[in-house]
This record gives structure tokens, sequence and C-alpha cells, in this order.
């Protein structure tokens, strides 16, 4: 019995220096994000696509049946769902990129058609300024901790009047105790929750025109379509 107390008392101790040491030194949430979705990357589609990131692929297909494009990159594709859904002609060519390796080996097993997928970083694209018409972002910024940036980056890479489109949770006022939470008590990489207002004036200073803003589903998540100017 005292050998069993003795073993609790160590577990719980070794969980409170855990938790400890994640309070109280910087985390690399960009590995982290990358080590959670290669763990999910082969059961994603099954489990994880319809609660997490269909319905914001939907919302931001939906925005882009109103847009004219040759050229899309999706910036955090995951398994490539919201290139799946995207119409295919002889002109449209379109990019996904992933922080996920697996997640990347996923998708190229759908062989979607007039896509490419890359392994990369929402906060420092390997593209050359001015290579896309249009870029997106589904269901995957609050994984950046630095959102001005990858923003920043989208701007940079697509071409003059070029869209933004954004889709994400929106967590109303609370962004500081969501990611407070998350960044010291969960391993998934989610460290920069943020909401309609704070993400359309970040996108506003870093000089997009806002053409649509909104949410969706039960207004728990935004979306703000962007020109670039």
């Amino acid at each position: 019995m005292k050998e069993k107390k003795k073993n609790i008392f160590i577990r719980g101790k070794r969980r409170i220096e855990r938790v400890l040491k994640r309070i109280f030194s910087k985390q690399d949430f960009e590995k982290l994000s990358k080590e959670f979705f290669d763990m999910k990357a082969s059961v994603y589609d099954k489990e994880e696509l319809v609660p997490y990131s269909e319905d914001s692929c939907n919302a931001v297909y939906n925005e882009l049946k109103k847009i004219k494009y040759n050229t899309l990159l999706d910036v955090g594709c995951g398994t490539g769902h919201l290139l799946s859904l995207l119409p295919k002609t002889k002109k449209t060519k379109y990019i996904g990129i992933d922080i996920s390796p697996k997640m990347i080996d996923e998708a190229k097993k759908k062989k979607i058609k007039n896509t490419k997928f890359e392994i990369g970083s929402a906060e420092n694209l390997p593209f050359d300024n001015n290579s896309f018409d249009v870029v997106t972002c589904s269901e995957s910024a609050h994984h950046y901790l630095n959102l001005d940036k990858s923003i920043k980056e989208a701007k940079r890479v697509l071409n003059e009047k070029g869209y933004y489109i954004i889709a994400d949770k929106d967590v109303g006022n609370f962004t500081w105790h969501h990611n407070f939470y998350n960044r010291k008590f969960k391993n998934t990489g989610d460290c920069n929750f943020s909401n309609l207002r704070k993400t359309r004036r970040i996108m506003k200073n870093n000089d997009f025109e806002i053409i649509y803003s909104g949410k969706y589903y039960n207004d728990t998540h935004y979306i703000i379509v962007g020109r670039r100017k």
C-alpha cells in the first residue's frame, strides 16, 4: 500500500513538474503542430475532418465561387480537402503547403488534378513575390504564433489585387484565456486563437481591402475576404 502511494506521489510530482516547465519555458509551437498533425495524419479524414475542418473549407469554397483566379495557394492545407473541392480547368494551378510532412503525404495520395503539395511554414512561405491570384487559410491560423507575419507573407506572394481568404475559430473576447490554456497545458500547437475583429484589424494594417467578413457555424467561426491594395 505504501509503495502504491509512493508511485502515485511520484507520478503527480512529475506531472506538476511538466506543467511548471511548460508555464515558465518558451515553446516551439510550430514543432508541436508538426508533431501533432504527423500523429493525426493517417486518420484525419476519417476522424477529424468533419468536426474540425470541413465547415471552414466549405465556407472558403463558397467565397471562392465569387472570384476569378488561375493560381491559388492553400496555406495549412492539411490533407488537401479544400483543394479537392475546387474546379479544375486547363488554366488553374493549385499549391497546398503544410508544416506536417505526413499530412502532405496523405494529400499527395489523393492525386488531385492540377495540384502540387509542399512542406513549409505559413510564416516563411517558400515562394516568390507576386506568385498567386488567391491565398487561402482555413482552420489553420490558430497554430501560427505570429498571425501578423503570416498575413504579411500571404500579401507578399499575392499578385496585385489578389485575394486573401482566412477562416478560423472565433473565441470572442476570450482570446487571452484560450491562448494561455492552450500554450501552457496542451501539446497540439494551438497557440493563437483570434476573433473577427482582431483579424480584420491585422489585415487592414497590412493594406488589405476587406471585401467581406462574417461568421458561420453558429457564430463560432469567422471568415474574412481581403483584396491586396
